[in-house]
């Protein structure tokens, strides 16, 4: 899991709900990390409660006017930066700040545990060299925003600090528009809807996100979804997300009761009456739209649809 990049801030206006409530808790739903993660960093003496300042625990309980602050973990040095590798990309469009790209399924976006090589950044090295942004990290030159491993479409990436630093103060903003495509089991009874769902770990299964009844415990989620084609045995829909939680297309299709086709770790292996099931969750982020990093010129991409997802197509709804 990467450290936290700056200085994280929560003010007295946005700890008041919470009042009463364990601050390990409250910082496991606000940060969107596992406890033992916060707890971690609560030793490191990296979290200050103001305004007494005072050294805090994991249990200390939250009161009024308490504000948060989170500092920076320790960066772990590296040996050098990602390696280039010969990893075939589909630019969609690149000019001297930045580059959109249609990102296949089953390519890790960094190098991580367990992927330190046949990433998406490694394939950017090899691609640009140098011209990458450096704000992230050497582990994730470039990288404004991310995609799951199985999961397809837009991604931008900035060449320069200056363009990283506005792109990712847009998705911070939420003056990105966000459209994915996504085939899901189950008929839907209605044409279109919303999921607001608050979202955090589940409770149970820390590896997994959930639509927590106590919103207290989650951070504010909002998914639209819009019936594209209805089969007999599943549905494709168009998505449009208005926040950008972990996993959430995911999470609050699972919660109205139609997963994503494929999607093991939120749905079943819901396989048609031939065994056919997806290698992986048909899930493709179909369109962007975001303001140019220095020109503020509208920018619109979309990215084609994946073989494997027009064949999964074809087989749920017959087209």
């Amino acid at each position: 899991m990467n450290p936290f990049p700056a200085v994280i801030t929560l003010s007295a206006e946005e700890v008041s709900p919470f009042i009463g409530q364990r601050l390990d808790v409250f910082l496991a739903a606000a940060l969107q990390r596992s406890r033992t993660h916060v707890q971690t960093l609560l030793k490191q003496g990296l979290v200050e409660v103001k305004p007494s300042g005072a050294k805090v625990s994991p249990n200390y309980r939250l009161k009024k006017g308490d504000a948060v602050t989170v500092q920076p973990e320790p960066v772990v040095p590296v040996d050098s930066e990602p390696s280039g590798e010969a990893i075939p990309l589909d630019i969609l469009y690149e000019d001297e700040v930045l580059i959109a790209l249609n990102k296949q399924p089953g390519l890790v976006v960094h190098p991580a545990a367990g992927h330190w090589s046949g990433t998406l950044v490694n394939a950017l090295v090899h691609y640009s060299g140098s011209k990458l942004a450096q704000r992230g990290g050497p582990e994730r030159l470039g990288i404004v925003h991310r995609l799951d491993k199985d999961t397809s479409g837009v991604m931008l990436i900035a060449k320069t600090d200056e363009a990283h630093e506005r792109l990712s103060k847009a998705f911070a903003d939420r003056d990105v528009k966000k459209f994915y495509r996504a085939l899901c089991w189950g008929v839907f009874r209605r044409p279109h809807g919303e999921c607001r769902g608050p979202i955090g770990r589940h409770p149970q299964q820390r590896k997994k996100m959930a639509v927590l009844k106590n919103a207290g415990r989650g951070r504010a989620a909002w998914t639209d979804y819009r019936v594209l084609q209805q089969g007999k045995s599943g549905a494709e829909v168009e998505c449009a997300l208005h926040t950008g939680r972990t996993h959430q297309i995911r999470v609050h299709l699972s919660h109205l009761g139609h997963p994503i086709w494929g999607d093991l770790l939120y749905g079943q292996k819901h396989a048609l009456s031939d065994g056919i099931y997806p290698p992986r969750q048909m899930l493709h982020a179909a369109r962007l739209e975001i303001a140019h990093p220095l020109t503020g010129k509208p920018l619109n991409f979309e990215a084609p649809l994946p073989e494997d997802y027009v064949s999964a197509r074809k087989r749920l709804v017959g087209n």
